[in-house]
């Protein structure tokens, strides 16, 4: 079967083995038969190094909500303030008019006094909303877990994955990557580039079928053996009908060589299209289920409030989000840790 397998890789597909054999095997043999269930945790000094980049990252956007509780009484100017406030950072009209009625409740509640008070308020209603959203991405269910990634243009889908590589080799996964986008050489190249810097193989094809590509990775992946197979796909705009299509094809061809596979369909969205960004959630979801988002860019963006406004319209998963180009740059969500940077609290 394996003979047949790699005379069909070799037939139709190029393979870029970015490791020698014997790294490669060095790497395999030390693997542990042990089932992952999540992305293991940075250890303490490194979440206090993220927590500052994750703070600095979204300076942009806390600097709108975190001054209006300096210097100021509790009345209706204040909660009219945070209202908009909220708005101007992509939380959304309708999740923001949600927080202040339970705002205006809970102050009455607690019978808060101060604009301190106020904001603790706020931080645990917006930790409440994002909560739903953290969830870590499960390893070892199957083997290899498939993961397809899609997204628009310009969102650093590719980024991602070499990033998400990184986290994997951490997690002790042998990883193969599928260059699914054969229309941009520049793409396939960047992928290629990505795979020597984590010495992982990568499979591609010029010109071809994507879902020729992803299948015989898919195959090559059970082969070889191989914990997770990441298929890249090409950037394609929701309203691109021919290419939504196409991307729900790759879906159907991977499940025929592997059933149930993609086991994740992870959307890559760039926090600074703010409500555009929720619009192709939905899109994306509606096309291919999708199991979980990773959100880049918030260090550039104003609008880091995005991500509530997905968790009251249309919560998926959240299972990274990065603010850098580094590889250290992306990390797991974290509800409580992103709520305290949205609002400028540098003390938790």
């Amino acid at each position: 079967m394996f003979r047949l397998i790699k005379k069909h890789l070799f037939k139709q597909t190029t393979v870029q083995d970015t490791a020698t054999m014997a790294s490669t095997d060095a790497v395999e043999n030390t693997l542990s038969e042990e089932i992952f269930t999540d992305i293991t945790p940075p250890p303490t000094e490194a979440k206090s190094s993220w927590r500052q980049r994750l703070s600095a990252g979204l300076a942009r956007t806390s600097q709108q909500i975190a001054t209006l509780f300096v210097g100021t009484r509790v009345d209706e100017d204040l909660l009219e303030e945070i209202e908009s406030a909220l708005i101007c950072a992509d939380v959304g009209i309708t999740a923001t008019q949600n927080l202040l009625t339970q705002l205006r409740r809970q102050i009455k509640l607690q019978n808060a006094t101060t604009p301190v008070a106020v904001k603790q308020i706020l931080s645990q209603l917006l930790n409440d909303l994002l909560k739903p959203l953290e969830k870590q991405l499960t390893l070892g269910q199957v083997q290899p877990l498939v993961i397809m990634v899609a997204g628009v243009n310009g969102v650093g889908k590719t980024t991602s994955i070499g990033k998400l590589c990184q986290h994997l080799r951490n997690a002790q996964q042998s990883i193969l990557l599928a260059a699914g986008d054969t229309f941009r050489a520049a793409a396939r190249d960047q992928l290629m580039l990505w795979g020597e810097r984590n010495a992982v193989t990568v499979i591609s094809q010029e010109g071809g079928d994507p879902a020729a590509v992803v299948f015989d990775a898919i195959n090559a992946g059970c082969a070889r053996g191989s914990d997770v197979v990441i298929a890249d796909t090409a950037g394609r705009l929701p309203t691109q009908m021919h290419l939504m299509e196409e991307l729900k094809k790759i879906q159907r061809v991977a499940a025929r060589a592997m059933p149930g596979a993609p086991h994740e369909r992870v959307l890559v969205i760039d926090a600074n299209n703010g409500q555009n960004a929720l619009a192709q959630v939905k899109a994306f979801d509606e096309a291919i289920g999708l199991t979980g988002l990773i959100v880049t860019k918030l260090d550039g963006t104003a609008r880091g409030g995005i991500l509530a406004a997905i968790a009251h319209q249309h919560p998926i998963p959240v299972y990274f989000i990065g603010v850098g180009e580094q590889l250290n740059d992306l990390q797991p969500f974290d509800a409580t840790t992103f709520t305290h940077a949205l609002l400028g609290d540098l003390t938790y």
